[in-house]
């Protein structure tokens, strides 16, 4: 069985993640969505609540789980049997740091490889950050996140205002 690890921090996870989600789980048997810590950046979702959220979003994908992990990514995927990491690319920008990082946990885990994938073209601007400052301006969010957890992202910088 192919396993692949599609790690991030989403918060909140967007129409991009969903994206790149469902063409991962075309290409894999079994898929993880692994929600990781990110010491730089300031999340407004604890990760079990992303966890929670990702759930509602891909419950129609049956090979897709949703977990989080706090430890090394490369590690986490030996654990877990991967031999693939999927990482969204939305620009060029993105590929330097994604490819030292691809490089590392080859070094770490030399049975792992990392697939690119390129964010769809109209997904390539969306980050999880752009959404969190929409909302704080009370945007209309459905051309960006999954009608599941529009609700929860509004309330949630509702209250952090």
């Amino acid at each position: 069985m192919k396993i692949a690890v599609y790690p991030g921090s989403f918060d909140p996870v967007t129409l991009g993640h969903l994206n790149v989600i469902k063409r991962a789980a075309v290409s894999f048997d079994h898929v993880i969505v692994c929600v990781m810590a990110n010491s730089d950046k300031n999340p407004i979702f604890t990760p079990e609540e992303r966890v929670e959220l990702i759930r509602r979003v891909v419950t129609t994908i049956p090979n897709v789980e949703v977990d989080h992990s706090s430890e090394l990514l490369a590690k986490y995927a030996e654990r877990k049997g991967a031999c693939v990491i999927v990482k969204g690319l939305r620009a060029v920008s993105d590929f330097e740091k994604e490819f030292q990082m691809a490089l590392i946990n080859r070094k770490l885990n030399p049975n792992l490889d990392t697939m690119f994938v390129t964010a769809s073209e109209k997904y390539m601007y969306l980050s999880s950050s752009a959404i969190k400052e929409m909302a704080k301006y009370e945007v209309d969010l459905t051309e960006f996140l999954p009608r599941e957890i529009i609700e929860d992202v509004r309330k949630r910088m509702k209250n952090r205002r």
